[in-house]
């Protein structure tokens, strides 16, 4: 598996961290998805899976490149993206660490989305398995981390109701992947853990 591969040319500028308060539901919300190894590492040692909260209408906070496999995330793994440029497949970021390599999915959906604060993206073959294409889901022949992936996300936005209903998608090119949404981070951790709970 290639988890955790930035795909995008990455304009990071490197800055203090952002304060423990600012970080406190993002660090719950990252916390609650590790302890369900929904984030995490697989055994050759690859992170998978990443969480993100609004900071502003344009900005958003993001776990850092290769962290899914630390136990606990300090101030210093997370990331600030500033802007991103689709079409020239580029990210402007800031922090102490670089963005996750799904920054440009989590932005088109703060992008197009005023009423979403925070996006899960997890793993579990299980329950992906049990929703590929019996729930919105993107093209199996796009893969994760890239403009056509942002592209695809934009599409579902569009053509399914996930914004007013469900508020998550399954990845059919991407084995595992799940991304919900909510109107901040315990919303978006509620449906993911209703997803688990129904499944198991």
């Amino acid at each position: 598996m290639e988890e955790g591969y930035i795909k995008f040319h990455c304009d990071w500028k490197k800055e203090p961290a952002l304060s423990a308060g600012a970080l406190q539901s993002i660090g719950w919300g990252r916390q609650e998805m590790y302890a369900r190894e929904l984030i995490g590492a697989y055994d050759n040692g690859i992170g998978y899976g990443n969480i993100s909260e609004r900071l502003t209408r344009e900005k958003f906070v993001i776990s850092g490149s290769a962290t899914g496999g630390l136990k606990k995330l300090e101030t210093t793994h997370y990331s600030v993206v500033d802007k991103i440029d689709i079409e020239n497949n580029r990210v402007w970021c800031s922090g102490p660490s670089e963005a996750s390599s799904e920054s440009m999915s989590h932005a088109v959906i703060y992008q197009n989305c005023p009423e979403v604060n925070a996006v899960v993206h997890i793993h579990d073959l299980e329950l992906w398995k049990s929703m590929v294409h019996r729930t919105p889901t993107t093209h199996a022949s796009i893969t994760y981390g890239t403009p056509e992936m942002a592209k695809e996300i934009i599409r579902l936005l569009e053509q399914t109701d996930i914004r007013q209903h469900s508020g998550y998608f399954t990845m059919a090119g991407h084995e595992e992947g799940i991304i919900a949404f909510g109107k901040n981070m315990e919303h978006a951790i509620s449906r993911i853990t209703c997803l688990v709970d129904c499944l198991f």
